[in-house]
């Protein structure tokens, strides 16, 4: 096995970076050291903004409850996928996006060759064993160019990462807490999934696992 390899399947003692595709690559550990105030975020967040279960156009209950930060904030119904800058529960603005959320995402980006990513929405999904993402593209932003910034927190998930057509082979890559992965440029479009999350009791945030993940919509 190279390292590569070993660094894509296995848990590592601090930060590393793995390409798992032209234009994506895995950041290690890279959200460890902003823990805390990452957390704290989210039960502010949370206060104003509820986690949801949203309906998707054909009428199903998504299984991952989720809630939003920043200018834009994506949501879901019969009507279809779209940006508000209103959450649909209470009419008001999302709330603002936490400076650290904005920044770890612009220094995580950066750390991943994308320069002067400016996000200006952040959706906060939060999953409980045996709850899942199904596989999809993200493309109801309006432009392309900026990458996406995904980050974990909590319990470990196995990530799905395959190519543009559903039908492209998938890498299965495990996620840790304070993992990073950000792609973009040739993998933008990239079809991406999580697999039904396992059991387990994490320290911090007990039986569930927080994912940010930060895009520009606009």
């Amino acid at each position: 096995m190279n390292n590569s390899t070993r660094d894509l399947f296995e848990p590592t003692a601090g930060p590393s970076s793995v390409r798992i595709a032209d234009g994506a690559v895995i950041l290690r550990r890279y959200a460890l050291d902003r823990v805390n105030e990452l957390v704290l975020q989210i039960e502010h967040i949370t206060l104003a903004a509820p986690f949801r279960h949203l309906v998707t156009p054909g009428g199903l209950r998504m299984l991952v409850a989720m809630t939003n930060c920043g200018q834009w904030g994506w949501v879901s119904d019969r009507r279809g996928y779209r940006y508000e800058r209103l959450d649909p529960l209470g009419g008001r603005p999302w709330p603002l996006m936490p400076d650290a959320f904005f920044s770890l995402a612009h220094c995580a980006a950066q750390a991943a060759g994308f320069r002067e990513f400016t996000p200006d929405a952040c959706l906060i999904n939060c999953y409980v064993p045996g709850t899942r993402l199904s596989l999809h593209q993200d493309k109801d932003e309006r432009d392309f160019g900026a990458p996406i910034v995904s980050v974990s927190l909590g319990l470990p998930a196995t990530f799905l990462f395959g190519g543009k057509s559903r039908k492209d082979k998938q890498l299965r890559v495990p996620l840790e807490h304070g993992d990073v992965v950000v792609w973009g440029g040739p993998a933008r479009l990239n079809h991406h999934a999580v697999l039904p999350l396992g059991e387990g009791e994490h320290s911090l945030l007990g039986r569930k696992r927080l994912n940010l993940t930060f895009r520009r919509a606009s």
